[in-house]
């Protein structure tokens, strides 16, 4: 193909994207760049397009394209622009992936292979187990399993080639030599991850193991799985011959690649490089449905959150996955504002999938957050009975029972779950913080209060919240001098909060600094307006304001700050 056909190509596939005001190319390329550093990769496909036909040579516009449609999952425009930063003579390794993309997807082993050898793939960390799948794909099983074997001597990388070679071995059929890679016969165990885990027990099932399946299932994923891990379980316990289809073929092999290496980096990569990775795997395999929830995942990490719904979206309501799926996308249509949506999912996955406790978790925190206290325990009661009849109790689930409870101003039922939550998951910071701050806040138990908030700051001593509460319970307990030094640490960590700059004012008022108090009492106010919060008192701190401290705690009939110490007895 010539330079000039390359370029004609390349205009009609670029333009397939939604027109946009003309603009200077310089000005085309500053909004894509704009629309990118937010993360609106739909924009900033659309001014990257318009840029490109106007000066289709500039590096840095071809570079930054390929990133934002393969982040869109348009493979095949982000392969028109690779192909021209190749014909140009440059590099690009999102350009490279998308090329290699492509070429698996067409089973072009051959073309795959040269890429590899002349280091023009997706880099060192995938193309060599590439490679050995596309020697898979052109019939040389020995040198595939030579590659593989070679990948695991390196150091970090004996679980990720030793999966795909056992991948690879049942692909072909040879599920004994498979399971003796699972159970690692020769050089121990391999780690287990839930693909993994998935893989094996199909392969074993082949065997007619599907006894051993179970065990080893249950004891990776316990006797409460997920959907998807409870029908594979069920399938074996009745005795199926589950057939092997993690992975059926070579392209589906190198999907595969991708994805692990995008599920590896998700807790050390940046999300754009995660993204790329997952968006590669799913352009090879369509219908891999892990690879479509990751991609959804990553972008409402990114706040893409019409993207990310449209990406949930996508998995079918046959798979075993449709449940993880909507409550992705339940969690997304909130994210984004579209409560009315969110709570249409949920109670239609109420509906089909009663028996789910974390549909009714995912209702229960959707209602917390409109604050429909009632509503939100009613559905966490739901969710708390099925945990419990199922034996496997969960703290935070209690947790948040116990916010909205003490939200109604029940408090012998908030603190019974918060001391629930406690003994599921003892010295939680965020359960010490929230107990220990209520029972302050109700003046009971302030010792125990103290207590459990000292822990808290022990676990968390850069969290302004926990802090704030450590100045607090101190304040309420009438030992001033040591409030005031947390409370001023408080406000340096959270220097916004309108409520911890209240508090300052009056530990600052109790220990005679007045002018001072003023001050965070008129910047809580000011704070109040632009950041409001619910546990804040604007008219109080106006009447502290008018007449001080000491007059509203009288008319409150609250103890005077000189004698809060003696009143303040733990109860």
């Amino acid at each position: 193909m010539t330079i000039r056909r390359m370029q004609a190509v390349l205009a009609a596939l670029l333009m397939q994207t939604l027109p946009l005001v003309a603009q200077e190319p310089s000005g085309a390329y500053l909004a894509a760049q704009n629309a990118r550093a937010q993360g609106d990769f739909v924009a900033a496909a659309q001014y990257y397009a318009q840029a490109l036909t106007r000066d289709p040579n500039n590096p840095a516009i071809l570079e930054n394209a390929s990133f934002a449609y393969m982040a869109l999952g348009r493979l095949d425009q982000a392969v028109a622009v690779a192909r021209k930063v190749e014909a140009d003579g440059l590099r690009s390794q999102v350009g490279q992936i998308a090329l290699l993309a492509d070429e698996v997807r067409r089973e072009d082993w051959l073309a795959v292979l040269s890429r590899v050898e002349q280091e023009r793939g997706a880099g060192p960390l995938a193309d060599g187990m590439i490679a050995a799948w596309a020697d898979l794909g052109r019939g040389d099983m020995t040198s595939a399993l030579a590659r593989m074997d070679a990948i695991s001597e390196e150091r970090g990388l004996r679980n990720f080639a030793l999966y795909h070679k056992a991948l690879a071995l049942a692909t072909v059929g040879d599920f004994e030599a498979a399971d003796r890679v699972f159970t690692g016969d020769a050089e121990g165990p391999l780690q287990r991850t839930r693909s993994g885990i998935i893989a094996w027990a199909q392969v074993l099932s082949q065997l007619g193991e599907q006894a051993r399946a179970i065990e080893i299932m249950d004891d990776t994923f316990g006797h409460d799985p997920d959907p998807e891990i409870a029908a594979l379980r069920a399938a074996l316990e009745a005795g199926e011959a589950v057939p092997f289809g993690l992975v059926e073929d070579a392209r589906e092999g190198v999907a595969e690649v991708f994805f692990s290496l995008a599920r590896a980096l998700m807790q050390e990569a940046g999300d754009e490089f995660v993204l790329v990775y997952a968006r590669a795997a799913e352009a090879i395999h369509p219908a891999h449905v892990e690879a479509t929830i990751t991609v959804a995942q990553v972008l409402e990490s990114m706040e893409q959150y019409s993207l990310a719904i449209d990406a949930y979206g996508r998995v079918p309501r046959d798979h075993p996955s449709f449940l993880t799926a909507e409550l992705g996308r339940a969690d997304a249509l909130r994210r984004a504002g579209r409560l009315e949506a969110a709570t249409e999912v949920l109670n239609q996955l109420a509906q089909t999938h009663p028996g789910m406790a974390n549909v009714h978790v995912s209702a229960g925190d959707l209602h917390r957050e409109q604050e429909q206290w009632t509503k939100a325990v009613a559905a966490y009661d739901r969710a708390l009975a099925l945990l419990e009849a199922r034996d496997n109790p969960q703290w935070f689930v209690y947790y948040v029972r116990a916010i909205a409870h003490e939200r109604l101003d029940n408090w012998p039922e908030a603190e019974a779950d918060f001391r629930r939550a406690l003994e599921l998951n003892p010295d939680h910071p965020q359960v010490l913080n929230y107990l220990g701050y209520t029972m302050v806040e109700k003046r009971v138990h302030l010792e125990e209060a103290l207590d459990m908030i000292e822990r808290a700051v022990a676990a968390q001593p850069q969290s302004g919240y926990i802090v704030d509460s450590l100045g607090w319970v101190l304040y309420r307990l009438g030992r001033y001098d040591e409030a005031i030094v947390h409370m001023e640490r408080a406000a340096e960590l959270m220097p916004t909060d309108p409520v911890v700059n209240d508090h300052l004012g009056d530990v600052l008022w109790a220990v005679d600094r007045k002018t001072e108090a003023r001050f965070q009492w008129k910047r809580a106010l000011s704070l109040h307006k632009t950041t409001p919060s619910a546990d804040l008192e604007p008219d109080r701190i106006r009447r502290k304001l008018e007449v001080g401290l000491d007059r509203v705690l009288a008319d409150e009939g609250a103890e005077p700050l000189s004698a809060v110490n003696a009143a303040a007895s733990d109860k």
